[in-house]
């Protein structure tokens, strides 16, 4: 008796999810991530960190480099954790800042950027390193890290990075924070740009050149982030006293502020890496 064959069946097709579909997939991705990155910012809250911007571009032998590096320098001591973009020029002499303080109380951060069009090495002064492959999401990153900025002369991605917080401030979608520009020289010139071209025109209001600040020395740059310290060191020990009249636990003890008198504020111990969502990767020494 002859067999027969039975034909195969045919392959299935996989069914392809609708726009509206792919919609509400998307809209579950985002409100995930949103709710995850207000839990890491209520974790990372605790930490003082500011944010160094300038360009990649700067030699060690610049003064520039050497203000950079004398900044953090100071700030390190103060307990400060220091933000940059990890790589070479004023970014390195921040990150390098920190490392030469060596007093275990702050954290040298690099957010690193991941082009194939720039081959930008990170620098060999970070305690974290958080890598992105996109400016918006490094950008984002930057601003929820930090409480304060500076911003050191340099190029146009330099300038991006200033008018990405300017911008986040004057529709108040980032807390207020100060943000030093750090060179009369250079910014000064701008500022002055946007207030005779702009204002006029109605295209700004005069409360949106209230966000930035222009100096020319250290000095006036350490005076305002050490304001701006002083009074998250006072917020958080408010919040922290609010916690213990409501029956909660407190924090370990503060390390003293410059002058030797103990803050109010979270403890200034070392942290850990970032969570996992992050990626984070401790690097050479």
């Amino acid at each position: 008796m002859q067999e027969r064959e039975v034909p195969a069946p045919e392959p299935s097709i996989p069914r392809q999810p609708g726009v509206d579909e792919i919609r509400d997939r998307l809209q579950h991705v985002l409100d995930e991530y949103l709710m995850l990155d207000a839990i890491l910012r209520e974790i990372q809250s605790t930490r003082f960190r500011v944010c160094i911007f300038g360009s990649a571009r700067i030699q060690p032998s610049d003064q520039t480099y050497k203000l950079g590096r004398k900044l953090t320098r100071q700030l390190a001591m103060d307990g400060i954790d220091i933000v940059t973009g990890g790589g070479p020029g004023l970014m390195e002499a921040a990150n390098r800042g920190v490392r030469e303080a060596r007093t275990g109380l702050s954290m040298s951060y690099g957010v690193t950027i991941e082009l194939p069009s720039l081959a930008e090495m990170a620098n060999k002064h970070l305690d974290i390193k958080s890598s992105h492959k996109r400016f918006s999401s490094r950008l984002d990153e930057f601003m929820r890290l930090t409480h304060a900025v500076v911003v050191a002369p340099g190029g146009i991605g330099t300038l991006l990075e200033l008018m990405y917080v300017w911008q986040l401030l004057q529709v108040g979608l980032i807390e207020k924070r100060p943000v030093v520009l750090l060179g009369q020289k250079l910014w000064g010139g701008l500022v002055e740009w946007i207030r005779r071209e702009m204002l006029p025109c109605g295209f700004i209001s005069p409360e949106d050149l209230e966000h930035v600040t222009v100096v020319d020395t250290l000095e006036e740059t350490l005076a305002l982030v050490r304001d701006a310290h002083k009074a998250f060191n006072e917020e958080h020990a408010d919040t922290a006293a609010a916690a213990l009249r409501e029956g909660g636990q407190p924090g370990p003890p503060p390390v003293p502020t410059p002058g030797g008198a103990p803050p109010a504020g979270p403890a200034r111990g070392r942290r850990r890496p970032l969570p996992p969502a992050r990626t984070p990767s401790t690097s050479e020494q």
